[in-house]
């Protein structure tokens, strides 16, 4: 059940130079976890249900299929996932770099994760994208967006995972359904990356968590 926190406006910015990743109590009121960081932000902002994260130059989390590139050094925002939830937010940044980049994340352990992100693609592009990662990463490029912002849900159910996304927050779109094994202590959370820039700043918004298992993965309900 979502806990209610009776939190004024909480501000938090931090630096690399002040250890953020080490910091296990941030604390976000529509989330029932505190979350902690995995790979520290160039700096980020809570301020009630927004956060902000701005992640440093050459970060990214991505296994490539032709074994050339490989890394998971992004900042990500984490708590720990429930068996069953339904996990809301939007996400907007600048697109100012190929592969610029705010997602939402569920990681297993480092050769078992999925990044649901909206990046600017290799044509320009403001694309949803799937990287579902059981040791090699599958890449999957889907909607194209005209607004600099997004709305994603993720809902878990068992072992089942549906990614969807949304230009409006009310009508959704299916984007993936898929099994993975996340298993007791698996994380869930939030991801911004910079791949070929200097610099990343995306805020993710209009977050809501609930731990419920969906009936009906077409309607994410």
């Amino acid at each position: 059940m979502i806990r209610d926190f009776a939190f004024s406006t909480i501000v938090f910015l931090f630096s690399l130079s002040a250890g953020a990743q080490k910091i296990d109590t941030i604390r976000v009121p529509a989330i029932p976890h505190g979350l902690f960081w995995e790979n520290a932000p160039k700096s980020f902002s809570v301020k009630g249900d927004e956060i902000v994260i701005v992640a440093g130059g050459k970060t990214d989390m991505f296994r490539d299929p032709n074994v050339a590139y490989n890394t998971d050094n992004a900042p990500k925002l984490l708590f720990e996932g429930d068996e069953n939830f339904v996990f809301t937010a939007s996400i907007e940044h600048a697109f100012a770099n190929k592969w610029d980049g705010g997602a939402i994340v569920i990681k297993q352990d480092s050769l078992n994760w999925i990044k649901f992100c909206f990046e600017k693609d290799y044509t320009g592009a403001k694309r949803v994208v799937s990287v579902v990662t059981k040791d090699i990463s599958d890449d999957c490029n889907s909607e194209e967006m005209v607004s600099n912002r997004v709305y994603y849900k993720v809902a878990k159910a068992d072992q089942v995972i549906t990614l969807y996304c949304s230009k409006d927050g009310i009508k959704w779109f299916l984007v993936r359904h898929l099994q993975f094994d996340a298993r007791k202590g698996f994380k869930l959370g939030f991801l911004a990356q910079s791949p070929t820039g200097d610099r990343c700043e995306v805020k993710f918004s209009n977050i809501f968590y609930k731990t419920k298992k969906i009936k009906d993965p077409y309607l994410g309900e």
